[in-house]
């Protein structure tokens, strides 16, 4: 589970962790935003509600939250699959539930305790607003281009780049809220848990960061 303020390049850090273990990156940031622009959403109530959360910063209800990623967990590991999350779960309640059926009981029962691995990227807030403001990702397949980058095509597929209602500087001040009290309380919670957080300098380019989360992983050793 790799966690971090707004920018600080959780999707970019499980995207590379992905592919040289072959993991599934399980990005509920784009899982969530892919569904609540569906076709369907504009027909079912409870779409419609998270949708307006979603576009204002705000963190989805996190009972629904819960449900659907331990869903979509559960057919992954069926499959075999270990997975790389980025920025989730993203309060304590998706974290820890009621009577311990948070999500992070629900992966000690599918993966082992010793099996999970706790990630925490540091960057500060101006760089956070910075590195947001500027970000572009792809219309097509998602993936995003470095806020200093000159693209104007995705890399990747070629699809034309958009910019994100997240990713309005007014919503990044909203997110970044919502990250100190809602998301941050759950690092602390784990540590009294047991678990112990990597620490990482998320304020190099990405495959400076890469380097340093593999010193800090023992995978396979």
């Amino acid at each position: 589970m790799i966690y971090g303020p707004p920018g600080s390049g959780k999707g970019t850090q499980a995207e590379l962790l992905a592919k040289k273990y072959h993991f599934v990156h399980f990005d509920t940031g784009r899982y969530f935003e892919n569904l609540l622009r569906s076709p369907e959403a504009k027909k079912n109530s409870i779409l419609r509600r998270e949708k307006k959360l979603f576009d204002s910063g705000i963190l989805l209800t996190p009972s629904w939250v819960l449900k659907t990623v331990s869903d979509a967990t559960k057919k992954i590991a069926a499959a075999g699959f270990s997975i790389v999350y980025s920025g989730s779960p993203r309060t304590i309640f998706e974290a820890f539930g009621t009577k311990n059926n948070g999500l992070i009981h629900f992966l000690e029962k599918l993966y082992g305790r010793k099996n999970i691995a706790v990630i925490k990227l540091n960057i500060r807030e101006k760089t956070t607003i910075s590195r947001n403001s500027q970000r572009l990702v792809c219309a097509i397949c998602g993936l995003p281009i470095l806020a200093n980058a000159k693209n104007k095509h995705c890399s990747f597929c070629a699809g034309p780049m958009r910019k994100r209602t997240l990713d309005d500087p007014k919503v990044i001040e909203v997110r970044l809220k919502e990250y100190r009290e809602r998301t941050y309380p759950i690092l602390q919670e784990l540590k009294k848990n047991g678990f112990k957080i990597k620490e990482i300098n998320g304020e190099p380019l990405p495959y400076k960061v890469f380097a340093q989360i593999l010193k800090k992983l023992s995978i396979g050793k």
